[in-house]
């Protein structure tokens, strides 16, 4: 049998066929009618339940992956288990033994690296990373080798390059590696006040189920915020709102209310003054990003009525559209766990299923997503279509 060209009810067919189950008892079975089986496997009745479709992999002895005739796992997840050990191994790597040789292969010049520093932002705010993966290993030995033979010109590169390693692997939930890597970034940067601040957004982001960092993100808010904001830089208020943001989550996950929505209001004053559209040190800092914020605090907090009202006046505005592929994917993640917690599985999955359409690493990659996908395909009202995306990851 091709099993990943035939109808599902066909292969229903084929396996309960297999099992030498006649319709009758294979109904038994499941507790349908024979009738039931019988509109199943001619495709007059669909499988959409999410329960119904393990129900049936259960008799006929199957996983839901093979019922459905797709793989439950990311056909690349091998690669990226290989990418995610040489990341690894290249955070390992220290300047003194980098500083010897180049090897075999021609390292760039620091103008080099620092484009293809700039392509590896791009591919993470695209959302494309497994591609971002396999690239890594190689620019993150590049550039230490850089910085060790000219430490100047190689600097900004060197801390971009684990600013970025940073923030996937966070995505990807290699939590222990993400703060090795924000680690990096902030020892590189130290003696810059603006690269400082720069990595410690990663390592908020790395450290932000830790109450204790709160204090690590203020003080290198306060320290890079202008003395008088009306004349401070938009890189200056980016930098400062963006680790005013992480401090307000990191209070929300641990229940400070209070703290949270202090925090982000401040926040929202330096948006204000910088405004959407912009992207100062990879931030994507401005008033919409806040209101995102705002979301995800609120899911945080167990607020999650007030969670749906900030992301429908958030995806309203014009900033929307200009904020990276992967800000906004993210953010459809949270508004579902929103929805969810609101008893909307419908708008639940329809977030999940914008995510996928817009950004699929997001959700295909991101084990915290994966799991607010089955999470929403296990309630008895969700929609066929997140039934097929749960199956489809392997999740169902």
């Amino acid at each position: 049998m091709n099993g990943d060209h035939l109808p599902i009810g066909r292969r229903v067919a084929y396996l309960r066929a297999r099992r030498k189950l006649s319709q009758q008892s294979f109904a038994d079975r499941l507790g349908k009618s024979k009738s039931w089986v019988d509109k199943v496997e001619r495709g007059v009745r669909p499988l959409e339940r999410v329960s119904t479709i393990r129900d049936v992999a259960a008799v006929l002895r199957v996983d839901t992956a093979t019922l459905l005739g797709r793989d439950a796992e990311p056909a690349d997840a091998a690669e990226r288990s290989e990418g995610i050990a040489r990341i690894g191994a290249a955070l390992s790597t220290y300047e003194m033994a980098v500083g010897r040789t180049a090897g075999h292969r021609q390292v760039g010049s620091a103008d080099r690296l620092a484009g293809e520093v700039r392509h590896a932002w791009t591919t993470y705010q695209h959302a494309r990373y497994p591609q971002l993966v396999a690239l890594l290993p190689t620019l993150l030995t590049d550039v230490q080798h850089v910085h060790a033979r000219v430490p100047n010109a190689g600097r900004t590169a060197l801390v971009e390059a684990y600013r970025v390693t940073a923030s996937v692997l966070v995505k990807l939930d290699e939590a222990s590696l993400a703060w090795l890597a924000a680690d990096r970034a902030m020892s590189a940067a130290t003696g810059d006040r603006v690269l400082v601040a720069a990595a410690a957004v990663q390592l908020g982001q790395a450290l932000r189920a830790m109450a204790r960092a709160r204090s690590v993100m203020l003080a290198a808010a306060y320290r890079i915020a202008p003395h008088d904001l009306d004349e401070g830089k938009p890189q200056e208020l980016s930098l400062c709102g963006s680790l005013l943001v992480q401090a307000a989550l990191m209070a929300a996950r641990s229940g400070d209310h209070r703290a949270a929505i202090e925090l982000l209001d401040e926040a929202a004053d330096l948006a204000g003054r910088v405004g959407d559209g912009h992207d100062h040190y990879r931030t994507a800092f401005g008033p919409t990003a806040v209101e995102l914020a705002r979301v995800a605090a609120a899911v945080e907090l167990g607020d999650a009525g007030d969670a749906v009202t900030w992301h429908e006046k958030a995806t309203g505005r014009e900033g929307w559209r200009w904020l990276p592929i992967e800000h906004q994917a993210a953010h459809l993640i949270n508004a579902a766990r929103a929805y969810l917690h609101t008893a909307d599985p419908a708008n639940a999955a329809r977030m999940l299923v914008q995510a996928d359409s817009i950004a699929p690493a997001e959700i295909r990659h991101r084990p915290a997503a994966r799991e607010v996908v089955a999470q929403v395909a296990r309630d008895p009202a969700a929609p066929a279509t997140i039934t097929q995306l749960a199956i489809t990851l392997g999740v169902a």
